[in-house]
């Protein structure tokens, strides 16, 4: 599409945020298409989903692979795609700093919980067991400290009484479905 920055989407699982962030991509007026969807597990079940919209796919298992000598792969991929940005969706790796500074300012990340609480794993669980009575999803840029990159943008979802770690899961995954294009096309577009 003309106008439109190109974005490498990166996932390790079934790529829920990724589909979301493929057909918002599609609706007029996007300022971002998605070039490429890049996985550290062939197996993944969202490099079959962007196959079949006809999105170009790279998957290399990171098992016995020094980790620079992966991100280097899984970066020459997105640069070859053409990306300018990179969407992490589910990437459940630590990019080497290295790789973080290459891409400083273009790399996004969307978290399950509302930073800076709750960084890292577990993040359901430890709202539940913290009595919040909000938890959510936060998009940011990606630092070199883990979950620590600026807030691009958040969204709250309530947590109810009878809430397990996996019912606030759904609930906050709907939400991050509608949060994450939103920020992805905010950040991409350029100003007017």
């Amino acid at each position: 599409m003309a106008d439109t920055t190109p974005v490498a989407i990166f996932i390790s699982g079934s790529g829920t945020n990724m589909a979301a962030l493929i057909y918002a991509g599609r609706m007029a007026g996007a300022g971002y298409e998605i070039v490429l969807v890049a996985s550290n597990d062939p197996a993944a079940g969202g490099l079959t989903l962007a196959a079949a919209e006809g999105i170009p796919t790279f998957a290399l298992s990171h098992k016995g692979m020094d980790r620079a000598v992966h991100d280097d792969a899984m970066e020459a991929a997105a640069v070859d795609a053409g990306a300018q940005i990179i969407a992490l969706a589910g990437y459940m790796r630590i990019l080497s700093d290295e790789f973080v500074g290459r891409w400083h300012g273009r790399m996004l990340n969307i978290h399950p919980s509302l930073l800076p609480k709750y960084r890292g794993l577990d993040t359901y669980a430890r709202a539940l067991e913290a009595g919040d009575s909000k938890a959510g999803a936060t998009v940011h840029l990606v630092s070199t400290e883990l979950d620590a990159g600026e807030i691009l943008g958040q969204v709250e979802v309530a947590v109810q009484p009878d809430d397990t770690p996996q019912t606030l899961a759904d609930r906050v995954r709907l939400a991050e479905h509608q949060l994450y294009p939103r920020v992805l096309n905010d950040f991409a577009s350029p100003p007017l």
